[in-house]
């Protein structure tokens, strides 16, 4: 039965759910209120469900509760009511993110992360519900995991995130994220016949203080031929290009031994590139696929926002990914095609100077360029205008000799002193680039060079303003498909 916490948050939201009017149109938002990381990305009686870190009652982070919504197609979502508030004692403080999975017997399961402050302190402990994808109930057991399954010296206080999973061999799995003795990250692994009762296993890996602080939001997932170790750090430093400072995002490719739980790694790089990603999700489906979700914000810009608004928060474009040559691909799912409408197509274009080409604007569509050399001589630069009118314009310029893109939304619209710009390398590839970008109202996902590098943005430019302009510093060779989506 549902508490009356839960019942007041679930009125609250079917009350004053806003319209659609304004929406992005593929990205999924909170029906109102705020939402920050996804959870419980799961198949469940063969639709997709997703969760996520909620707060109905204002577009600032409050007591955490979990909204949900579920899918068929990744793109157009359909809002079910909130299924989980604060209303325990392990749990009166927030519902923190976790997974969710299945079970034989046909039921839904939620493992989350329980936060109680008591006397000052603050402990976090790992909790379940069980449910019919609708209504779910927390069990009696509560919490499964507590304080003293956390490895020795680890944070009870920084103890967190569970991402659930079943195995080949029938058991149940959950990588956590915490505080290891020496004040930064570590992923300690459990294993559970009935995912009830854990047991631990061991560390998967550490932070060692190299990639940040506190690991948050973890996933550990096989990926064609290689173990792939998803974290978002907390206080990252910043390592040439690759990693930027704050709240960050780590992907770690290797090898894995589940026997001997030995978690090798090989390589290290950021999951996005952008200013707007954050505490990453994924989902293997039936066909195959490994389907990733993250949340399209940053903490450190998440604080400042119009007054007017009445929702904040949105999840990326689902990425389908790969593993290529030791670097995590991803793309957008390819149902994206479904909603295609309007084809503008030029090959071969000129560009020297400033170009506007007829029938390429627009705040939502999908747009591959490909660029090149147009003689010997090379180019200085290219660049990209989006979002653009005689007040604002969003760009995305790329520097051939230094392999570098480089993005810029200070003129977009937002009047406060947040992150505008981000700067990233590509591999070298004689001043060729192929640039898919995503367009959905408020945001911008740029994927490079078939996937190689994603990087994902927010802007805060009135609808008004859809030109988009070629510009080159040199003669470049030019090739556009541009997609209306709707």
């Amino acid at each position: 039965m549902a508490s009356e916490l839960l019942r007041r948050a679930r009125a609250f939201e079917a009350e004053q759910r806003l319209p659609d009017d304004g929406r992005p149109v593929f990205h999924l938002t909170p029906p109102v209120g705020w939402m920050n990381d996804p959870n419980g990305f799961c198949v469940y009686r063969g639709e997709y469900h997703l969760f996520f870190q909620y707060h109905p009652y204002s577009t600032d982070w409050g007591p955490m509760h979990w909204g949900h919504a579920k899918t068929r197609d990744f793109l157009r979502w359909e809002y079910l009511p909130a299924v989980l508030a604060p209303d325990k004692d392990y749990d009166k403080d927030g519902c923190f993110s976790g997974g969710a999975i299945e079970l034989p017997d046909g039921r839904h399961l939620l493992i989350y992360t329980g936060v109680s402050v008591h006397d000052g302190r603050m402990t976090q402990t790992q909790c379940v519900a069980i449910g019919d994808g609708i209504d779910y109930e927390k069990l009696d057991e509560n919490p499964v995991l507590r304080t003293e399954d956390i490895p020795e010296g680890g944070s009870v206080r920084d103890f967190r995130d569970p991402k659930l999973w079943r195995d080949e061999d029938g058991q149940y799995y959950i990588v956590a994220g915490n505080r290891a003795a020496d004040d930064s990250g570590q992923i300690p692994l459990y294993r559970s016949g009935d995912a009830l009762h854990w047991e631990y296993v061991g560390v998967v890996d550490a932070c060692r203080n190299e990639y940040g602080k506190m690991w948050e939001c973890p996933d550990f997932f096989p990926l064609d031929g290689k173990q792939v170790l998803m974290v978002s750090p907390m206080e990252m430093p910043p390592i040439g290009l690759e990693f930027h400072p704050g709240y960050a995002t780590l992907c770690l490719i290797g090898s894995y031994q589940r026997e001997t739980n030995d978690f090798r790694r090989e390589y290290a790089q950021a999951t996005d590139y952008g200013l707007d990603f954050y505490a990453s999700q994924t989902l293997l489906i039936p066909d195959g696929r490994r389907i990733m979700v993250a949340w399209m914000q940053n903490w450190a810009t998440a604080r400042v926002k119009p007054d007017r608004w009445r929702r904040f928060g949105s999840m990326t474009v689902p990425r389908e990914l790969r593993v290529r040559d030791g670097r995590l691909i991803q793309n957008p799912v390819r149902e994206i095609e479904q909603l295609r409408g309007a084809k503008t197509e030029y090959r071969d274009e000129l560009i020297s100077g400033e170009t506007v080409l007829p029938g390429v604007s627009g705040r939502v569509l999908d747009m591959t360029i490909q660029i090149r050399p147009a003689d010997s001589a090379g180019y200085r630069y290219f660049q990209v205008n989006l979002a653009q009118d005689k007040r604002y314009v969003t760009s995305v310029r790329y520097l051939p000799d230094e392999n570098k893109i480089r993005f810029d939304r200070s003129r977009c619209g937002f009047p406060y002193d947040i992150v505008h710009s981000r700067e990233f390398l590509t591999r070298e590839r004689g001043g060729k680039l192929k640039l898919r970008v995503l367009m959905d109202r408020d945001s911008v996902e740029l994927f490079v060079n078939d996937g190689e590098q994603a990087a994902s943005f927010l802007l805060y430019t009135p609808q008004e303003a859809d030109g988009i302009r070629f510009v080159s510093e040199g003669r470049v060779r030019m090739d556009v498909e541009k997609y209306d989506l709707s």
